[in-house]
């Protein structure tokens, strides 16, 4: 598939130097979602192999579809309380680097002085003797090994007992702050804004008809006290653009890891970062522009008397859009008329958001992507007054790049999760993963993409995307996670000075988690073209889980519900669900000792604040050891 046909018209030149990009592969349709079931992939369902943790009932029977006869399921439990079961790929040494590594993640100076002592550790030892230690502790515990062949046999072991793989090359950059701060300013500010560098505007506040103003808003800004975007974040990689070639090593790592996860299994999955595919200014001035037209949308709706409600319930009267659009000059009225017309014309004479980002579709295709629309003036103006040659040019090698892990993951037997990252580069990320999903997704899942449950507009996201795959016809593939920047994003929003995204409370944000999840599962249930990844260490969201799988009759071997854990963490939850007969799967970082340092480093500050909250996979580690020694098995080695 050639880069015009996988990415349509997603790179143009204006006369005046402008970004010119459209996004739509095909018209939104307007059309009901049909409730009606796929026949489920693979014909018959397998038999679940028989387990001590599983606890078989017989439930009602579940019609899969309307075309296949009807399946008797079982309703399956999992005694996350069965070490033997939990722990029976880990011999004792094990065990104990185990709970040597989680009782020393809960000493505050041990953790906070991480990274120095480490340093300390390598001057003392010695360079072989620090990476035999680290081996025998925090790297061998999170960290599969140092390259594609070193880890075949950790990763055929979990195979063994019903564990796969999603292979993350986990090598970071050991910058300084300053550096980071550097190399962040330099990727994230124009060279207009470099030329003449003005205040951010408020949203729509402008002044009238000077199209040399860049109409910014500062959350979609560069802030140099925020440039190290490592601060804050305790779970996720960070890449800083340093030039376009390290954005073609990074994009050939990312292919190594897809074929790897290709060779390791028929299943595989593998993890990749926008941000290491690009230069991240495009990322932050799209998302700006994605984010002010939903706005214009929202305060259209708010005109007609319909603020306040879930963004698909926002059904704009046709007639009174039209007249509103009129008056703002947005466009004149045969145009306004022209645009309503055929496929985008809803069947109730409603428009709702779909219906309108079709539209914003056929607008950008005759003007520009990064422009905004201007209440006051009812012009469509560039959000800045210009881009250099270069600054096009690498806004189009990062949709190739995009495009050609895509294919690679196709052509590999491999699905895709896109990581999502910080709100201000996240609606540009999601739009391009939808992008693919459109293209990629039409006989499979192959593209999937994370939605952050901590955020407050999360269960908008899903159902909006949702509903999206629905009228195209396309698999839609979710992974969902709490999130990994709340320190950081919760910091900026106040230092800078707009609403902070994140949920309230933890409390808040299970409930969001759990929202969006069973919202999915429902789609699952009624329309089998919907798959999720539940990536979560959170037990009770587990077994809230299985009950909704239970309930709906859902079946583990159709390999619509996935599990994903970090290597080395929450074995307890991963294992008795892989020897279930449920996917789960393992985020396995692998890379040379001192490159995963920063990986190792964050590790560390997540556990920290795990282990402190429960100390529950410790009791039941030495409840195993316990376990081993009464009956005789101090040499345990695990069978497989």
């Amino acid at each position: 598939m050639s880069y015009n046909k996988a990415v349509p018209a997603l790179v143009k030149s204006t006369s005046d130097n402008i970004k010119r990009i459209c996004l739509s592969h095909g018209r939104f349709r307007s059309t009901v979602a049909s409730t009606q079931r796929d026949e489920v992939e693979g014909g018959k369902e397998k038999q679940v192999d028989e387990c001590t943790v599983v606890k078989a009932v017989q439930a009602d029977l579940l019609i899969q579809s309307k075309n296949t006869t009807e399946a008797q399921t079982q309703k399956i439990e999992i005694d996350f309380d069965n070490t033997h079961e939990a722990y029976k790929s880990k011999d004792n040494i094990e065990l104990l680097r185990s709970l040597l590594v989680f009782k020393l993640c809960t000493f505050d100076f041990l953790v906070d002085k991480n990274k120095e002592l480490m340093d300390l550790s390598k001057k003392v030892f010695g360079q072989r003797l620090f990476e035999r230690l680290m081996k025998m502790t925090f790297y061998g515990q999170f960290v599969a090994g140092e390259d594609h062949n070193s880890i075949k046999p950790l990763i055929h072991k979990n195979q063994a007992f019903g564990v796969g793989s999603v292979l993350d090359y986990s090598v970071e950059e050991d910058l300084t702050q300053e550096e980071a701060e550097k190399k962040e300013m330099d990727a994230c500010v124009s060279e207009a804004e470099k030329e003449s560098p003005v205040p951010a505007t408020e949203f729509f506040v402008t002044q009238e008809h000077d199209h040399s103003v860049d109409h910014r808003e500062k959350k979609y800004k560069a802030h140099r006290q925020f440039g190290d975007r490592r601060g804050g974040v305790v779970s996720a990689r960070t890449y800083f653009y340093a030039d376009e070639a390290k954005c073609d090593n990074q994009m050939e790592t990312f292919l190594n890891c897809i074929k790897a996860s290709g060779g390791a299994s028929v299943d595989g999955f593998s993890a990749i970062k926008m941000t290491a595919l690009g230069r991240p200014q495009f990322l932050l001035q799209f998302s700006e522009v994605l984010v002010k037209w939903r706005r214009f949308f929202n305060l259209l709706a708010a005109q007609q008397g319909k603020s306040g409600m879930d963004a698909l319930e926002q059904k704009l009267e046709l007639e009174q859009l039209k007249e509103s659009l009129t008056q703002l000059g947005v466009g004149n009225k045969d145009d306004i008329e022209n645009w309503f017309t055929g496929e985008k014309l809803g069947p109730s004479g409603t428009i709702d958001l779909l219906d309108w980002n079709s539209l914003i579709n056929d607008r950008t295709s005759i003007s520009n992507l990064l422009v905004i629309p201007n209440v006051e003036t009812g012009q469509l103006e560039p959000l800045l007054r210009k881009f250099t040659v270069e600054e096009e040019k690498q806004m189009k090698r990062m949709l190739q790049r995009v495009d050609v892990l895509a294919r690679h993951a196709v052509e590999n037997g491999v699905r895709l999760m896109v990581d999502a990252e910080q709100t201000y580069f996240q609606p540009a990320i999601s739009r391009l993963t939808l992008e693919m999903q459109r293209i990629f997704n039409r006989e499979k899942p192959i593209i999937f993409n994370t939605y952050q449950c901590y955020l407050k507009e999360a269960y908008d996201n899903v159902s909006v995307d949702m509903e999206l795959s629905r009228r195209e016809g396309w698999y839609f593939g979710a992974k969902l996670v709490r999130g990994a920047y709340m320190y950081q994003e919760r910091s900026r929003a106040e230092e800078i000075g707009y609403e902070d995204p994140i949920n309230p409370d933890y409390e808040a944000t299970n409930r969001m988690y759990h929202k969006c999840l069973e919202f999915v599962l429902e789609e699952i249930n009624h329309n089998r073209k919907a798959n999720v990844m539940v990536a979560s260490h959170n037990e009770d969201t587990v077994k809230f889980t299985l009950e909704k799988m239970n309930q709906m009759g859902l079946s583990p071997t159709e390999n619509k519900v996935y599990f994903g854990q970090l290597l080395g963490m929450c074995d307890q939850i991963s294992f008795p669900l892989g020897q279930a007969g449920f996917p789960v799967y393992k985020y396995v970082p692998y890379g040379p000792v001192n490159e995963v340092i920063p990986y190792l480093s964050r590790r560390a500050l997540e556990n920290r604040g795990f282990m402190k909250g429960s100390q529950r996979e410790r009791s039941l580690l030495w409840k195993e050891l316990k376990r081993r020694l009464l009956n005789g098995q101090i040499l345990y080695k695990p069978v497989y």
